[in-house]
């Protein structure tokens, strides 16, 4: 059984904030949750809570939440942040990526996908709504190899590349003239170079890296 959860709400919204503590006071998992209406809020809270996961908001008043993100891990590197968005714009993903954020979800999103996002993040994964997640995918852009000098391969940046826009193993194997069990293979190694436990593990790992463009 998983232990209790600690969540904190940092949106600007309080009808926002009201309604989704009340989605989430009714999970069993949850234990307590606490609130702020922007960046500094939290940073005064933070270390006396020690949350489990943060849901952030990006668009706030007084702190944003891409600073918020950065301030707090500084203070509080085991945070686990969440980013919040009313808006499919790829310019914050990467700032939230590069920042630290573990997820992004969309206000919209359905309840069962913020639940998802929690536990995901709570087990070490990454999670994005499968809105963004296509969003992402589908702007995703090889980039020049001489920005960044990376421990993967020409290959397994092919490879990989090639997984972040959604291509299934036997399809990559198509696609590149080699056998299925190469692409295994090579989707072995990145996920043990890269740590990724999933799909959106690795397009963290490609825009946090450098590897394409968003």
């Amino acid at each position: 059984m998983r232990n209790q959860i600690k969540i904190f709400l940092v949106d600007d919204h309080s009808l926002f904030r009201e309604g989704l503590r009340f989605l989430l006071s009714g999970h069993e998992l949850i234990s307590e949750i606490y609130e702020a209406e922007n960046g500094k809020e939290l940073l005064k809270t933070v270390l006396n809570v020690e949350p489990d996961i943060i849901l952030m908001d990006i668009d706030m008043p007084v702190m944003n939440g891409i600073d918020a993100t950065r301030e707090t891990l500084k203070i509080f590197p085991e945070a686990r942040i969440i980013a919040l968005s009313m808006y499919g714009n790829e310019n914050f993903y990467s700032e939230m990526i590069d920042a630290g954020a573990k997820g992004f979800l969309l206000k919209n999103s359905k309840f069962e996908d913020v639940q998802k996002a929690i536990l995901d993040v709570m087990e070490g994964k990454n999670f994005f709504s499968p809105e963004i997640l296509n969003a992402i995918i589908k702007n995703l852009n090889k980039k020049k190899s001489h920005k960044k000098n990376i421990e993967l391969t020409e290959r397994e940046i092919e490879v990989l590349y090639n997984i972040c826009k959604g291509l299934s193993n036997q399809e990559i194997a198509d696609y590149l003239f080699i056998s299925k069990r190469t692409v295994d293979k090579h989707r072995e190694h990145i996920l043990l170079k890269t740590q990724a436990k999933n799909t959106a593990g690795l397009v963290v790992y490609a825009i946090k890296n450098e590897i394409f463009e968003v």
